[in-house]
């Protein structure tokens, strides 16, 4: 090629990557999804300016970020990135670290990209040019990258790919393909975007000769949501082709519940095995729909949504209830043996407490399946989901200040279990287990922005409400917005326009499924809509700089009981304010008392009291509570029940995600129900 084409070639190149940037620039992107009624706003078109998540995003900025990049980089706590480095020659020695590490970096990467995205601080474009180009170099010419692979290949001579059917290959491959759209989405940059261009050919190389037991040697699939991004990204229909492949696959030779290949996708009628893995598999599967529109994949959707939401997930939308499960069912070879599952699902309505497992990841899984389902119907029950792990379960994966982690989240605890439990109940800088849970919790409050919003060609969704200003643009023009709110403290939002189409459009104001007596007032005027619970609120007009929209969300303490095949919580509730739930700490009770001294009454006193906690302002809930008479209990398995009246006590219940914070004590979501 002359110097000329070169240029020529170079120029045309340049200018389609720009075209895509200016298409293609949100997190999950469904603008061009035939089958998706929403689509995310752009990557930078939301900026949190105070409340709840300004508070949460500045944590994210100052210290969950710098402090996550620095343990990944530093090769004497993690060895994820220098395992990139020994892989492409630039040090010595020997891969170490579990089989995913490599997609812990790209989760921490992507960390990376999206506070890039809202921040353009020169210093993070700098540090992912450096890790990119370690990365490139340590991939093989054919595509292939997984550095545990490439680094005994160079020392053996051995290339064992896809053979151990435990390994994360294909999961490292689906973070690296979501990393780099992300990146690309944020910088117009196609360095990392080839990398995994590269690494998703060779996966369709791979698989039009794979065997059936090495098609099947794919657990976690986070390669169906990345390669369903580098189809929106690249508009290649080869990369849609192969994730449809592999769903059509799976199942159809000898599987277990370990990996939901058990049974074929589509015949499936219960949620089975590894919670991560199973809310991976649904997000992938939505995505795919979104694409092609295929009823069977939502309707099986639908089938596993319910029942997840209506037997298996926790009030704090955690998911996972078992340490170590069983699949009952036997294994599709073996089907008379009880096959041992990690961090499962349970039967229905199997949700212990104290020994709740609720991984962290797997939590964050329900967020990006709901965030999917979502945006493929326009159903607000989706966004209902989305909030309540965001809230709990996702934030109580890492400590206020931002630096410290947990990999499970119980529902309880206690140092009177006569047993230790597995993982840490206080949250620890480094997971030396299993490290996966800090990146992914990470890159989701970095990129909570994403879930505020929602646009159609009718107008704009309110998904979550937060300080916020939003620039974005609708069909018929631009459209430019100001929240204020101190949701979820208080369910007053009041929203102010700055710029507005001039065709009339609408705005959908979520009503959560938790709110009662909802009000909207538009310019002063109660707007004369039935607010329905669970639903978005559907407001069309001419609207112009200047409108005024007040949202009253009403946010009494409510308390929670479950289902009664729940034998865990039987005669117990859980206390929730808004999209909170609440839990009672040890260290707020007077001394002597422990958690197992407090009932709380159906006509409690519990009202809301500001406090803070570790510099972040949350609301507690002060009150009274019934005193349980819990006193000699030694050697004694049961006893009468006393019939004396019982006495109260003052206490103060937190949110759940912030428990812990206050240095190691006991604590309870569920708590006695005193009538």
């Amino acid at each position: 090629m002359n110097l000329n084409k070169r240029i020529i070639t170079t120029i045309s190149a340049f200018f389609l990557a720009q075209m895509l940037y200016a298409q293609d620039n949100a997190l999950v992107n469904t603008s061009k999804s035939s089958f998706a009624k929403l689509h995310g706003t752009d990557l930078n078109a939301v900026q949190w300016t105070q409340g709840f998540w300004a508070d949460r995003f500045k944590v994210c900025r100052e210290t969950m970020v710098p402090e996550l990049w620095k343990t990944y980089t530093d090769p004497t706590i993690s060895h994820s990135f220098r395992n990139f480095e020994i892989a492409a020659g630039l040090e010595k020695g020997n891969f170490k670290g579990p089989s995913f590490h490599d997609g812990d970096f790209y989760k921490t990467f992507e960390a990376v990209a999206s506070m890039y995205a809202a921040t353009k601080d020169k210093k993070l474009d700098e540090m992912m040019d450096k890790a990119i180009a370690v990365m490139a170099k340590a991939q093989r010419e054919d595509g292939y990258i997984y550095t545990k692979a490439i680094i005994d290949q160079k020392k053996n001579g051995e290339a064992q790919m896809f053979a151990d059917r435990l390994s994360f290959e294909a999961y490292n491959f689906g973070h690296l393909m979501t990393a780099a759209c992300v990146h690309y989405r944020a910088t117009g940059k196609t360095s990392l975007l080839n990398v995994a261009k590269k690494a998703a050919d060779f996966l369709i190389g791979f698989y039009n000769t794979a065997t059936p037991e090495q098609s099947r040697n794919a657990i976690c699939p986070s390669h169906y949501m990345g390669l369903s991004e580098l189809y929106r990204t690249t508009r290649d229909e080869k990369y849609l082709t192969l994730v449809k492949h592999l769903i059509s696959i799976k199942g159809a030779t000898e599987g277990t519940d370990d990996n939901q290949d058990r049974i074929p996708f589509l015949k499936q009628t219960k949620v089975m095995g590894h919670a991560v893995r199973a809310n991976y598999l649904y997000a992938g599967v939505a995505d795919v729909y979104a694409e092609t529109g295929d009823a069977a994949l939502l309707n099986q959707l639908h089938v596993m949504w319910d029942d997840v939401t209506q037997h298996k997930m926790y009030v704090t939308g955690a998911c996972g209830s078992l340490y170590d499960g069983v699949s009952p069912d036997g294994t599709s070879y073996k089907p008379d043996e009880v096959q041992k599952v990690h961090q499962a699902y349970g039967r229905d309505y199997q949700l212990p407490n104290y020994t709740a497992h609720n991984e962290t990841c797997a939590n964050i899984g329900n967020v990006l399946w709901n965030w999917r389902m979502l945006q493929i119907t326009g159903d607000a029950k989706y966004a209902d989901i989305v909030e309540l792990a965001l809230y709990n379960s996702v934030l109580s994966g890492i400590n206020l200040k931002g630096d410290k982690f947990l990999y499970t989240n119980p529902l309880s605890y206690s140092d009177s279990l006569p047993f230790a439990q597995r993982w840490s109940k206080d949250r620890v800088s480094y997971i030396s287990k299993s490290n996966c849970c800090p990146p992914n919790v990470v890159r989701t409050v970095s990129e909570v922005s994403q879930y505020a919003y929602s646009l159609s060609d009718a107008g704009v969704f309110f998904n979550l409400y937060g300080g916020n200003h939003l620039d974005t643009k609708l069909k018929s023009g631009a459209l430019k917005l100001t929240q204020t709110t101190d949701y979820p403290w208080d369910g007053k939002v009041n929203i102010t326009l700055q710029a507005a189409p001039k065709d009339p459009f609408t705005m959908f104001f979520r009503i959560p499924g938790w709110c009662s007596d909802a009000k909207i007032l538009v310019n002063g005027k109660a707007h004369n809509s039935r607010l329905v619970s669970g639903t978005y609120a559907e407001i069309k007009g001419n609207w112009k700089t200047g409108d005024k929209i007040e949202i009253m969300l009403p946010m009494p303490v409510k308390l929670i009981e479950s289902n009664s095949l729940v034998e865990e919580t039987r005669n117990q509730i859980a206390v929730k304010r808004g999209p909170v739930v609440y839990c009672l700490e040890s260290v707020d009770l007077p001394k002597g008392r422990t958690i197992f001294d407090v009932a709380i009454s159906v006509k409690n006193n519990l009202k809301p009291t500001p406090l803070t906690i570790e510099n972040s302002p949350v609301m507690g809930l002060q009150g009274d509570a019934m005193l349980v008479d819990n006193t000699d209990w030694t050697r004694k398995l049961y006893r009468e029940v006393s019939t004396e009246t019982p006495k109260t006590i003052p206490v103060r219940l937190v949110p759940y995600y912030a428990w812990g914070n206050r240095g190691h004590n006991d604590m309870s979501v569920w708590l006695p129900l005193a009538r």
